[in-house]
């Protein structure tokens, strides 16, 4: 991975259960913090279009041939619209890893998953799929899993990418931008 590398990172913005859809706001980012683009769609809160809406998005740009690495915020958009990390990488050919501050409650996303949907075996089980690890960065550490490449490919782009706190820029901004979308105004933490 080149110093000057390009990652996409991808985020959801605030939404109410009530609503219908959330915006899906992707961010490409020229290692360190360059951003060369902002990509835009929108998936249905709790369904299943989020793989597909992400996978159009990115292979609908110009940037997605010089991507190094996409970066989720965690594997499900909008609620529980699951993201199948394996299907995202087939369909647009680059690397994909989720990233989250904390890890992954597996009991409380269950006790989730079973009290609110009738396919939510289906669910659970594309949330499993790929085990989630510690990764180490210089203010903390994050919780990845990956696809299409390996552990220490995710911990260089981390570096590259994270300029200040946790959170690597294309995610980082991401967060911001959808959050500016949604309600006027970013907010909270990124």
């Amino acid at each position: 991975m080149k110093a000057k590398s390009r990652f996409l990172g991808i985020d959801d913005g605030p939404f109410h259960f009530s609503d219908e859809s959330v915006p899906i706001v992707g961010v490409v980012v020229q290692a360190p913090s360059y951003i060369e683009g902002v990509l835009t769609t929108v998936a249905e809160v709790d369904g299943h279009d989020g793989t597909d809406r992400i996978a159009a998005m990115v292979a609908g740009s110009r940037h997605r041939a010089g991507l190094a690495l996409i970066m989720l915020d965690g594997t499900a958009v909008g609620g529980f619209n699951v993201i199948d990390m394996d299907a995202l990488h087939a369909k647009v050919g680059r690397p994909v890893a989720t990233i989250t501050r904390h890890k992954p409650d597996l009991a409380a996303i269950e006790r989730a998953l079973r009290r609110r949907f009738d396919d939510w075996e289906d669910r659970f089980r594309i949330m499993r799929r790929h085990q989630v690890e510690g990764v180490r960065v210089r203010q903390g550490t994050l919780w990845v899993s990956y696809v299409g490449t390996d552990r220490a490919a995710v911990q260089e782009a981390l570096a590259l990418t994270t300029v200040r706190g946790v959170l690597p820029e294309p995610l980082r901004i991401a967060h911001l931008i959808a959050g500016g979308i949604t309600r006027g105004e970013s907010r909270g933490r990124a």
